[in-house]
């Protein structure tokens, strides 16, 4: 298999010292308050753990209160609903200003069944490769938007309300909707997250 052969010289904990995350390896559930109702998130803190300790950081700084779904692109078969704060808005300066920790970016970060650490800065290329994947897009994924070839942003993210095989190891999936897909199928570009809270 072509995946055995791939080398982890960096490691999740190396990535979280350089950017000053707590590095969480556990899976959480996060609870998004929004003007559509409310959905609980599994995050995937022992697959993605630096992905997952950014977006708890942002939650722990409140970024994302108030904060619109400033995409929602519609296909037949799937809709992506984008969230978070966008580098072109405002209030992400204001961010910067006030939040020495927040950087532009993190590293892209997919995980195999069969390695024990996840991959950081490796996007696929080979589509037989997505078999190994540990994540992939499903009715509910959380997915960050991609700021470069193999990079994450810090701050935005989307979600998917099917699966879209085509974009499977291109992005840093890091959880899933466990209750409340119905809400997250009815946000429009008007809605927007009154909150996100960490219930465990």
């Amino acid at each position: 298999m072509q995946a055995c052969s791939y080398k982890n010289k960096i490691d999740s904990n190396y990535y979280c010292q350089k950017l000053k995350f707590n590095c969480i390896q556990s899976n959480k559930v996060v609870y998004f308050k929004t003007t559509k109702g409310d959905f609980e998130v599994k995050l995937f803190g022992k697959d993605n753990p630096v992905t997952v300790s950014n977006f708890i950081e942002n939650i722990d700084n409140n970024i994302y209160v108030n904060q619109k779904f400033y995409k929602i692109i519609n296909y037949p078969q799937v809709k992506f609903i984008h969230g978070g704060v966008n580098p072109k808005n405002k209030h992400y300066i204001l961010l910067k200003q006030n939040l020495n920790k927040i950087s532009p970016s993190i590293p892209l970060e997919i995980k195999f069944k069969e390695e024990i650490k996840p991959r950081y800065n490796y996007q696929i290329k080979n589509p037989n490769e997505t078999e190994n994947l540990v994540n992939t897009f499903e009715s509910g994924s959380i997915a960050m938007v991609k700021s470069g070839k193999n990079i994450s942003s810090s701050t935005e993210f989307f979600f998917v309300t099917s699966n879209i095989p085509e974009l499977d190891g291109r992005y840093s999936i890091f959880g899933k909707i466990i209750e409340g897909l119905d809400v997250l199928k009815k946000i429009n570009k008007e809605d927007y997250i009154k909150s996100v809270e960490i219930t465990n």
